[in-house]
């Protein structure tokens, strides 16, 4: 079992919402908690090409749109400004809702953005977590507490 510390808990999470991981791929090394990127003509060291199956290596799949679709929809049900709920929700409507949204908090509510760039991170991470847990590479002990020393934060 690894220890939550010897994980980069943000690149983890970036792996995690990496969805143009067409070229490459995410691994974790289970244990040592390092996590790296494969590719097809340079292996995990950037020269050696090596095939996946031959890597002792966790691959790390990239969760779907929705899971982080979810944190901005949430973040807006929060929003006490009812103006910028209301617009941050309108911005979530239909393709393009990640554009839409970031469009709309850096052009008419910049400050918001350090309450989500808190509120991402930390669901981020969280997420990061129970990866894995899910992967049978922490134990479940370490799970609850760091999700109860990181709760979501407010929201103005």
């Amino acid at each position: 079992m690894l220890e939550i510390h010897v994980v980069d808990l943000d690149e983890l999470a970036t792996a995690l919402a990496d969805q143009t991981a067409y070229e490459h791929r995410w691994l974790i090394n289970p244990e040592t908690g390092e996590i790296v990127v494969w590719t097809t003509d340079g292996g995990v060291d950037g020269k050696t090409p090596v095939e996946l199956d031959e890597l002792d290596l966790v691959p790390v799949e990239p969760l779907p749109s929705r899971v982080w679709y979810r944190d901005m929809a949430d973040f807006t049900e929060l929003v006490s400004d009812e103006r910028a709920a209301r617009r941050l929700g309108r911005a979530l409507d239909g393709r393009g809702a990640f554009r839409r949204f970031r469009a709309e908090l850096h052009e008419e509510y910049p400050h918001l953005l350090p309450a989500w760039h808190t509120f991402r991170d930390v669901r981020a991470m969280r997420r990061a977590v129970e990866w894995l847990l899910d992967n049978s590479l922490i134990d479940v002990e370490a799970a609850d507490r760091f999700r109860a020393d990181h709760p979501d934060p407010p929201v103005p």
